[in-house]
């Protein structure tokens, strides 16, 4: 489940309103809502002019702010190592790590006819999956299993792993990716019975904060006849 947090609201009124002389209030309600994980909608949100601009010309964007980052922190751009530095993340962030962010690459989902008139769910389990943390532009590593039951069309094996994929390579929370997945599969393959579970470490919980190593977050969404607990539970113990 999404939540929408009155705190969120308040940033904004403070940015919008100019209100700065409360800088430390400010900082505070940022880091409290990085830290409690929260998500403002199922959409993951973009401006309308959010793709006005080609590529080559957010690379050089990123690459020219990226490296006036790496200045503040005061390191050595002269150096051989850290001299391409920032054009490798800025093509990191636009070409992989956040392609998904761009329509463009939506996999192409092309629909079959169930021909074997096969009734059962159908799973593929263990995708691999990489995405990052929109609070703090950390990874996240995790798997995720999908699973439907046709209601007469199916889709190539690999599709399923490809649909997580793009919905990961974006800023993300895990449970707004949780139900954008479910969702792309349901609306492909014209079916409501959609069942999708995402097991992943979130280094923003690791790598900071509270440094926690050994937890875990696990979201999952069922839908239609997934809903029910005899095919919930089947599902759960194929994937065990």
């Amino acid at each position: 489940m999404i939540i929408q947090t009155s705190r969120l609201h308040t940033i904004d009124y403070m940015k919008q309103n100019a209100i700065t002389s409360n800088t430390a209030e400010i900082e505070s309600l940022t880091d409290a809502i990085g830290d409690d994980h929260i998500g403002t909608s199922l959409e993951t949100p973009m401006r309308p002019d959010a793709f006005k601009m080609d590529n080559k010309s957010k690379i050089d964007k990123i690459a020219y702010h990226f490296e006036e980052i790496m200045h503040t922190l005061g390191l050595d751009l002269t150096d051989d190592s850290l001299s391409g530095t920032p054009r490798r993340v800025a093509k990191m962030y636009v070409e992989e790590i956040f392609r998904g962010l761009d329509p463009a690459n939506k996999p192409k989902i092309a629909l079959f006819d169930n021909k074997y008139r096969y009734n059962e769910m159908l799973i593929e389990k263990n995708i691999v999956l990489y995405s990052n943390c929109e609070h703090h532009f950390v990874p996240i590593i995790g798997k995720a299993h999908v699973a439907y039951i046709s209601s007469g069309k199916i889709i190539g094996l690999s599709k399923l792993n490809r649909i997580v994929q793009y919905f990961s390579q974006r800023p993300q929370v895990q449970e707004r990716l949780t139900l954008q997945i479910a969702n792309e599969i349901k609306a492909a393959l014209e079916t409501d019975h959609v069942a999708v579970i995402i097991e992943a470490t979130h280094l923003c919980v690791s790598s900071r904060g509270i440094k926690d190593v050994t937890s875990s977050t696990v979201t999952a969404e069922y839908c239609g006849k997934f809903k029910e607990e005899k095919t919930r539970d089947e599902f759960l113990k194929l994937i065990s």
